[in-house]
This record gives C-alpha cells, sequence and structure tokens, in this order.
C-alpha cells in the first residue's frame, strides 16, 4: 500500500490497517510518506480536533492511530487475547479477576472528571486498592492495560510524550458495538489482505498479536472472498477481488523506479513475519534491530535498498542515506527529492549526506 494517494489521513489509516504511533513524528510521517500532500497540522487536527482518528494500544499492544468509526471493530477482535494477557500477569500477583474489574471500574471513576497522565493516574488509585495491587503497580509500566484492552479508555490530547488517558464515551462519538467477536477478527483479517495481500494466516496472528488457534477459523469463515495462492513456493491467501489487479501490477512493474523513504517502524515493514522479500539476511539485524526498534528505510521498488537517519539542526535538517549497494544516478536523484520531501514536511532546508 505505497502507491502515490491522494487520500487524506482518516483515509489512509483505513486502508493500511493504522499507523504505528509509539512514536508521533514516524506515525506523521507514514502517512506523509503515503500522500506527500499531508501536514502534520492537518494529522493533528484530525487526531485531536475533529477527532476522526484515535490513538490507542492495539496490534502486539503497541500504540496505533486508527479512524475512530473503526474503533469497535479492533477493540472486537483483539480484545479476549489482549485482556487475558494481562489477566494473566495480575493473577500471577495473587490478584483475581474480581478484583482487576474493580480497579477498571476506579480508573473510570478517577477518569470522570477528565484525561489523566499515567503518573497522576497512578497515584489517585494507590491509597484505594489493596496491598496486592499496590505489588503489582510497582511491577508493571502501566496500569491500564485491562481498561484500554476493553475499549474503555484510550489516548487523550497531546503529544508531548507524556501520554493521557481519556474515557472513550467522553471522546469518541457512540458507535454501534453490535459485531460478533469472530466476525470482527473476520473483517479485520479481510482488511488485513486488502493492504497486505497475499499474506498467510500466520502472517495476520503475528501482525495482530493473535494466537494461532483465534486464527485459524477464519479460513472458512472468509472462504467466499479468498484464494489460495503461492508465494515462493509458501501458501498464501489474497482476496478473490484483488486478483486481477495483482496480476495488472505485476505486467506493469517495469515502469518508473518506486522510491520511498519509510520512517521508523512503517507498517509495510511489520505486515509479514518473514522479512526475505524485503531485503538479504545479511542486513536483517540493521533494519529489524533489538527491543523491536526498527529503522527507517529507502523502499525501491518494494524492497529494502537501505537505511536512513535524520537529525534536525535548527532550520536545517541533515538526512544520511547508507545504501546496502551502490545506487544509480538517477536513483540517488529520486532519494534526494524524497528526502526533500521530508525536510519540506518540517519546514527545513536540507542536507543530505549518502554513506
Amino acid at each position: 500500500m505505497l502507491t502515490a494517494s491522494k487520500a487524506d489521513a482518516v483515509s489512509l489509516c483505513r486502508d493500511i490497517c493504522g499507523t504505528q504511533a509509539q512514536m508521533m513524528t514516524p506515525a506523521y510521517l507514514q502517512l506523509w510518506t503515503r500522500n506527500h500532500g499531508l501536514t502534520r497540522t492537518g494529522i493533528e487536527d484530525a487526531l485531536w480536533k475533529q477527532r476522526t482518528l484515535v490513538r490507542t494500544s492495539l496490534m502486539r499492544q503497541t500504540i496505533h492511530l486508527i479512524p475512530a468509526d473503526e474503533f469497535w471493530l479492533y477493540i472486537t477482535a483483539l480484545k479476549s487475547c489482549r485482556v487475558a494477557g494481562a489477566l494473566r500477569v495480575m493473577a500471577r500477583c495473587g490478584i483475581a479477576e474480581e478484583e482487576a474489574a474493580g480497579l477498571t471500574d476506579l480508573i473510570l471513576e478517577i477518569l470522570s472528571s477528565g484525561p489523566l497522565n499515567r503518573t497522576a493516574i497512578n497515584a489517585a488509585v494507590r491509597p484505594r486498592v489493596s496491598k496486592r495491587v499496590r505489588a503489582w503497580m510497582d511491577k508493571v509500566w502501566s496500569i491500564v492495560r485491562v481498561p484500554v484492552g476493553e475499549g474503555l479508555i484510550c489516548h487523550g490530547p497531546g503529544d508531548t510524550g507524556d501520554t493521557t488517558f481519556i474515557r472513550v464515551d467522553q471522546w469518541l462519538k457512540k458507535q454501534d458495538r453490535a459485531l460478533a467477536e469472530e466476525a470482527a477478527r473476520a473483517k479485520l483479517f479481510e482488511k488485513f489482505l486488502g493492504a497486505y495481500g497475499p499474506a498467510s494466516l500466520t502472517d495476520f496472528a503475528h501482525w495482530a498479536g493473535m494466537p494461532i488457534t483465534q486464527v485459524k477459523p477464519l479460513r472458512a469463515l472468509l472462504a467466499d472472498v479468498l484464494i489460495d495462492v503461492k508465494v515462493d513456493q509458501s501458501s498464501c491467501l489474497l482476496l478473490r477481488s484483488d486478483l486481477e489487479a495483482l496480476k495488472a501490477a505485476r505486467k506493469n512493474s517495469r515502469g518508473a523506479d518506486s522510491v520511498r523513504l519509510l520512517p521508523h517502524f512503517d507498517p509495510y515493514l511489520l505486515a509479514h513475519r518473514e522479512k526475505d522479500h524485503l531485503l538479504s539476511a545479511r542486513h536483517y539485524k540493521l533494519v529489524f534491530r533489538n527491543q523491536g526498534w526498527i529503522s527507517p528505510v529507502v523502499l525501491i521498488n518494494g524492497s529494502i535498498a537501505g537505511i536512513w537517519s535524520y537529525e534536525r539542526q535548527a532550520a536545517r535538517m541533515l538526512i544520511k542515506i547508507e545504501p546496502f549497494q551502490q545506487l544509480s544516478r538517477a536513483l540517488r536523484v529520486a532519494v534526494t527529492k524524497e528526502a526533500e520531501g521530508v525536510a519540506g514536511f518540517f519546514s527545513s532546508s536540507l542536507e543530505t549526506k549518502f554513506a
């Protein structure tokens, strides 16, 4: 899902199944690289003013931006495995489900007057809970995983790094929540294949952070809309409606080179469990680094051709390009043009260095 697009930020998040937003600047760039007409102000307005985008923890327990009108689709599809994981950690500290539910009610009560950050939530909760809960609080990074997983709270206004949380019923418009859990998973899998197919059930399970036991039944549920295809001798699934478009794309693949500078954690790099189609094994650790860190990459014709980094220095931006092999003059010009766009996104002048 990297073709030139005039889609707005909400439509792009819908098409690519969300942008990863652990850090907000890469999330903005993930959208900009798909539509160079987008601005940071426009994306922020959709997120904090119109609230047509929402920021919350979803796939793989990582933070994403998704369309607000799809909030309950994602929550319903992912809820059981995410909440169960949080409850297992609490159970190891002797906290039963009833006490965990009471903690969720307490957090909602504390947030009834408006958004608060983690520190304020913890301070308000601690005097009102048992010694068991206080001991658990000392061991975990976040005490809001259960109400976030249940879709009761989400990230509130501001992206300065001091994350706030707010009650969903105070932040988002009321939505239809009638979709059953398995039907929501099937819908999410269909969306995933529309963005990243061909892909396997294992790819989807890895991407979503779901156990494979919850994913396997989806093949039968979507039998009418799926088709089996072979990719490098591996069995994958594709939406039947996308088959002709995929064939046409292969026929037309000899046109002008497609060059993109993808930022940290770009969703294009996360969709498939195996990365052989993206880069060689000897370059793997330069991109997919320790502790889930994913480098910004130079993408040429869908494959990773190098990594890049940027450093802002007052009104100037230094962008360093580290190709994995020699680039032609035409490709260096195309990469530089993309770098100019990145600098423009930050309203900066550009200095480019090729390693």
